[in-house]
């Protein structure tokens, strides 16, 4: 079911002019979604490697991840366990990894921070959003050279394993972009740091922007609402109200302040996690559907 040929590269529009375009990783797979299919895909061919039987993960009750890994388990034979933050609950994201034949297990938010976990005895462990070597790999192979036109690459940022491994494989004369949808993310930039590291990557090409949170993770209020809804009017491509949404209110808004050069090109990485919306329509009534 996966995408066949490549990936589109969509112009947005021109503004102030700075000419921005998005690449549609939201349509490589209907359930495995954007950067989770990069995340996943050398976490699978590991675990398979090691003959594992059993691959067990974590995230939130609307994790974009435990959906993905939970089709992904399936498709690829393994049994899927998650350890889920906070009290049992009954939603679509969950409903969709049990139709998968994922275990969930609810562990309080207190013994959630202590979680710890090594592979091993048949089990490939993968840390909450896929964020471990093999995921950050994967993201590394998100572009391909039609992203060396491009003055700047722009993303979502949560684990910051995917800004990892785009700025990995991006030239050092082009500029990544993250804006984290975390209040107090400001973590990432150690994390990041160390992430890159780990492959001797010494470049500073790369800045977060922690101005558009929206008062922190899943949070939204009707000034984004707003946007996300005329951008997909407009433009006519989804976003999600949780990643996406997000940093493309910060970009607009940056590029409205004139924030870029007159003539540049910049890539947005649409990192997908659209079932998010469900999970957003459920708890706040508002519906971000196209």
């Amino acid at each position: 079911m996966m995408f066949k040929g490549t990936i589109p590269i969509q112009n947005i529009d021109e503004l102030n002019g700075v000419k921005l375009f998005i690449q549609r990783e939201d349509l490589r797979h209907p359930f495995i979604s954007g950067n989770k299919w990069w995340k996943l895909k050398y976490n699978i061919e590991e675990a398979k490697k090691m003959r594992a039987h059993t691959i067990l993960t974590f995230g939130g009750a609307f994790s974009n991840h435990l959906a993905a890994t939970a089709y992904a388990g399936k498709e690829n034979g393994f049994k899927t366990i998650a350890i889920v933050r906070g009290e049992e609950v009954e939603n679509a994201t969950l409903h969709f990894c049990k139709e998968q034949g994922m275990e969930l297990h609810f562990v309080s938010r207190e013994k959630y921070k202590l979680k710890q976990s090594e592979s091993g005895n048949g089990i490939w462990v993968i840390p909450e959003g896929g964020a471990n070597e093999f995921g950050m790999k994967g993201c590394s192979e998100i572009l391909d050279a039609r992203a060396e036109e491009f003055d700047y690459i722009v993303c979502a940022c949560g684990t910051g394993n995917t800004i990892s491994g785009l700025i990995a494989s991006t030239l050092v004369k082009q500029k990544i972009l993250g804006f984290p949808v975390l209040k107090g993310a400001e973590f990432l930039q150690n994390d990041i740091s160390n992430n890159l590291k780990s492959i001797d990557y010494k470049a500073q090409n790369w800045q977060l922007i922690f101005d558009y949170h929206f008062g922190g993770y899943a949070k939204l209020n009707d000034e984004l609402i707003s946007f996300i809804l005329d951008f997909q009017h407009r433009y006519k491509i989804p976003l999600d109200g949780i990643y996406t949404g997000k940093m493309m209110y910060g970009l607009f808004d940056l590029v409205g302040k004139y924030a870029f050069p007159v003539g540049s090109k910049i890539l947005v990485i649409h990192t997908g996690g659209l079932q998010g919306n469900e999970g957003i329509k459920e708890r706040f009534g508002v519906d971000l559907t196209m």
